[in-house]
């Protein structure tokens, strides 16, 4: 297997339960990891034989910001089921992070991180 790692794509949003969260918007991180089996380690040099991460990026920041959610359970949800349809994609994973949250403690993030494999692999979640 390899792993490409996109770290810390940041987005503006309107995400989550509270009146200001929803009127106000904030910053947003977004951590991805996909997972592809053997054999697909490009070592052909060629980019159609691996995923284009520059293309993912994309699409996750487009996610995040065309609809609205109450969790963020619900974005980092739709972020996997959104990197399990890609082509040869065994596993996925994204951490939806809050720099900002409205607390009352301070603290350097809140966050999920929700994890999905690709139906029908022994163990798989489906996503």
């Amino acid at each position: 297997m390899h792993r490409i790692i996109a770290r810390d794509i940041r987005v503006f949003a309107y995400h989550g339960v509270s009146p200001q969260e929803k009127r106000e918007g904030q910053e947003f991180l977004i951590d991805i990891e996909i997972e592809l089996p053997a054999g697909a380690e490009a070592d052909d040099d060629d980019l159609s034989s691996t995923v284009d991460y520059a293309v993912v990026v994309d699409e996750v920041a487009s996610l995040s910001t065309r609809e609205r959610y109450d969790l963020i359970e619900t974005l980092a949800s739709r972020i996997v089921d959104y990197l399990l349809s890609l082509p040869g994609v065994a596993r996925a994973s994204a951490t939806v992070k809050k720099p900002r949250a409205p607390l009352a403690v301070t603290v350097g993030w809140v966050g999920v991180t929700v994890t999905g494999e690709r139906e029908g692999r022994p163990g798989g979640t489906g996503g």
